[in-house]
């Protein structure tokens, strides 16, 4: 009988799968649907999990810029600065976390910070929350760039296609030094 409780024991402990951790992300740049890094959100790719939930916008304004040889987007760490910028939300896995922490340079070209945003729109059944709605989310933004960038246009809603003329160079085209 003694033996028989042990398998048990182990055999439970074999089948329990601790749930998943799962954190909101704010994107705003390359990473949106249809724009040029969407793909990696995409459960194909081996990154992990990324759920859409829905549009959004910051509830302080900051300064989205273009810039450098690349035509990055960058959300300077400027509260209060600039415009309310226009993104969308996901729910992401630890996983797909780390791998946007990764791809995203953190914590020395972007910093993963808290930010309060304003719905527009959501998409998650069982989740309901209302349009005008606030909740809090993870975002990628920058303490860590040129004072020059202050003096360029700041968007409130990055597209890399835009009429800007500023063409975003993909990773994969970047000159390696």
């Amino acid at each position: 009988m003694r033996g028989f409780r042990g398998a048990a024991l182990l055999t439970s402990l074999l089948i329990y799968v601790p749930p998943v951790q799962m954190t909101y992300i704010f994107v705003y740049g390359t990473l949106k649907k249809g724009q040029p890094n969407y793909f990696r959100m995409l459960p194909d790719q081996g990154n992990g999990k990324a759920e859409f939930c829905g549009h959004a916008r910051t509830v302080d304004g900051y300064p989205l810029v273009i810039a450098g040889k690349y035509n990055i987007p960058y959300l300077l760490n400027r509260p209060g600065e600039g415009h309310r910028v226009q993104g969308e939300v996901y729910r992401v896995d630890d996983t797909m976390l780390s791998f946007l922490d990764a791809f995203e340079g953190c914590p020395t070209m972007y910093q993963r910070t808290s930010v309060q945003i304003e719905l527009e729109d959501w998409k998650v059944e069982g989740r309901e929350r209302s349009p005008g709605s606030m909740m809090e989310a993870f975002f990628y933004s920058t303490t860590s760039y040129q004072p020059a960038w202050l003096k360029h246009n700041f968007y409130e809603n990055y597209d890399a296609y835009g009429d800007h003329g500023l063409v975003y160079i993909d990773r994969e085209d970047r000159e390696i030094h």
